[in-house]
């Protein structure tokens, strides 16, 4: 099963975002997944991980919540 951890930026303020994700992966995903993980950090971080592989990088991608949880579902179907 997957791991799915969410990296976020403590100092900016980034819980809320953070979490946002988290629960949109759990709803989507509910037992299917092994867990979902808050991971804090700083220097304007965030990121998601599957099983360790990026699937999201602010720097690189614009935030959506819908296109995250998108991006994890590959990661979700080839655990099955």
């Amino acid at each position: 099963m997957t791991r799915i951890e969410v990296e976020y930026c403590v100092p900016c303020g980034m819980l809320n975002r953070a979490q946002d994700v988290s629960e949109a992966i759990l709803k989507q995903f509910g037992e299917e997944i092994d867990e979902v993980a808050l991971v804090t950090g700083d220097d304007g971080v965030f990121v998601v991980r599957a099983d360790g592989e990026v699937v999201f990088d602010k720097t690189e991608d614009e935030y959506d919540v819908d296109a995250i949880v998108r991006a994890v579902k590959p990661h979700v179907s080839a655990a099955a």
